[in-house]
């Protein structure tokens, strides 16, 4: 199976695209702009899925579904919401089709108009609000915790399989609380969900921070942030957490009565992460070769090759495996035993290698013989000859392993790639030559940060929330700054 990778060094973007089609994870579809996710990918995003779901519901929230279609009306309510995403939305007028007279085919029939338009979901604040004023009465009904695996459409003209498409899945959260502290709290232990989740689970490294206020989520107080650094040298947001102090409780008239009986506008957030994670862990770990899947993530983590001559070999390897697939199993660890007879070992090699399996074991006559397999690891490509007794403990060991190397190598990276600068010249100078994070003295204006994206097409990314107090200077204006942004070119 010949992979025929472009190489990253010579097209980052065209190797991304091939690797996400022949890796089995998704294809464009039909539909512009929208993508199939096939089988293999979906079984990464299941597994995300499930890990998430767990976080979020030990942290007591309940999973709940709402409609996909938002009344026009609806929008309106909150100004700043409905000018975020009043480009990227999909509209349905009309509710019947029907056959042209002329036999031409299907058309609008056009006296069946909806009388107000509705929205296909690009995010659901304005319906849940909407609800939530039904759910809502009493201090008694809060904190209300409620998070939605949904799909939402944004109607994008430039789209790339899972980093943008016009449609995609994800969760979101949405809460509403008594007080202001208790939902910072619920925004802040969010971010950290999604953090702790990006670094042990998909090994990749990320920063926390917060949005510039031209950047924050439309209709936000606040919104907070991990950002990722892809090997391109392009940041990637990985999630958001969004403080939305009382806008939406205000839009749709949502109170409750406290303790002493008053009426209050209750405190709200919302959150999401989308299938954009799988972009992220293609770009943060992959190679020339293929993926490089984290163990946690991976639908496969052990495959079994048999190396064989006729359907006696076959026979008597898989008497020995069969075994050793319970065992691992019955320890929780995926596996695969391809005996399939239609593809030499030299093409699964290949195919598991391009899919990003960490762990393959081969065996053939002279193993049987020996009591040994070839153990080869993905993300180094090396191999080694592990004795059968001592197999499942190797495995165990090196998923480990590899999960942890894997981190290390994208920490190393992104650590490498993180620049202090002090002038716009060194500012150009870097995003120029080396990319990556820029870290920098910024005046706080928007004049300042649209300039620098005009002229740069950097962002900020986010400021850093352990970022330490620092006086210094503006590498555009000059003015004073307490204390250094993270810029970057992104996707």
């Amino acid at each position: 199976m010949g992979k025929n990778l472009t190489k990253r060094s010579e097209d980052y973007s065209k190797w991304y695209n091939e690797l996400v089609v022949k890796a089995d994870m998704a294809e464009n579809s039909g539909v512009r702009g929208c993508m199939v996710i096939k089988p293999y990918g979906f079984a990464i995003w299941e597994k995300m899925q499930a890990q998430l779901d767990k976080m979020f519901k030990e942290t007591g929230h309940e999973n709940a579904y709402f409609p996909l279609f938002i009344p026009k009306s609806y929008l309106s309510k909150e100004a700043s919401h409905v000018e975020g995403f009043a480009k990227e939305c999909a509209v349905v007028t009309h509710y019947r089709l029907k056959n042209a007279e002329d036999g031409s085919g299907i058309i609008v029939d056009e006296d069946a108009k909806l009388e107000e338009e509705l929205i296909v979901r690009p995010t659901s604040e304005t319906i849940i609000w909407d609800t939530y004023r039904k759910w809502i009465q009493s201090y008694r009904d809060l904190p209300l915790l409620i998070n939605q695996w949904a799909n939402v459409v944004r109607w994008e003209m430039r789209t790339r399989l899972f980093l943008r498409t016009a449609e995609f899945l994800w969760q979101e959260g949405h809460t509403a609380h008594a007080t202001k502290q208790e939902a910072v709290e619920e925004a802040e232990t969010i971010l950290n969900i999604y953090a702790t989740f990006a670094e042990e689970h998909m090994a990749v490294p990320v920063i926390r921070g917060t949005k510039s206020e031209s950047e924050r989520f439309a209709g936000a107080v606040e919104t907070y942030c991990i950002e990722a650094l892809m090997q391109d040298g392009k940041a990637l947001q990985a999630g958001t957490s969004h403080f939305l102090g009382q806008n939406f409780a205000k839009a749709f008239d949502v109170k409750f009565a406290n303790k002493e009986g008053v009426q209050e506008h209750v405190w709200a957030t919302s959150w999401g992460v989308s299938t954009r994670l799988m972009g992220a862990l293609v770009m943060t770990h992959s190679d020339d070769n293929g993926l490089v899947l984290p163990p946690t993530l991976a639908p496969i983590q052990v495959v079994i090759v048999p190396i064989y001559k006729g359907t006696e070999q076959l026979d008597e390897i898989a008497e020995t495996v069969d075994p050793l697939v319970k065992e691992l199993r019955d320890k929780g660890i995926s596996v695969k035993f391809d005996k399939r007879d239609t593809h030499k070992p030299g093409f699964k090699f290949n195919e598991y290698e391009l899919k990003g399996v960490p762990i393959r074991l081969a065996i053939g006559q002279r193993d049987l013989q020996n009591g040994t397999y070839e153990v080869a690891r993905r993300d180094t490509l090396s191999k080694e000859t592990v004795a059968a007794s001592e197999v499942v403990d190797r495995i165990e060991y090196l998923l480990q392993d590899i999960q942890k190397n894997i981190f290390e190598k994208a920490r190393t990276y992104r650590d490498e790639h993180i620049s202090r600068v002090d002038s716009y010249e060194e500012f150009k100078k870097v995003l120029k030559n080396k990319g990556g994070f820029i870290s920098a003295h910024w005046d706080g204006t928007t004049e300042t940060e649209d300039r620098i994206k005009e002229e740069t097409k950097a962002t900020i990314r986010c400021i850093p929330i352990d970022a330490e107090e620092e006086e210094g200077e503006c590498i555009i204006s000059g003015k004073p700054s307490s204390r250094r942004v993270l810029f970057a070119k992104a996707y």
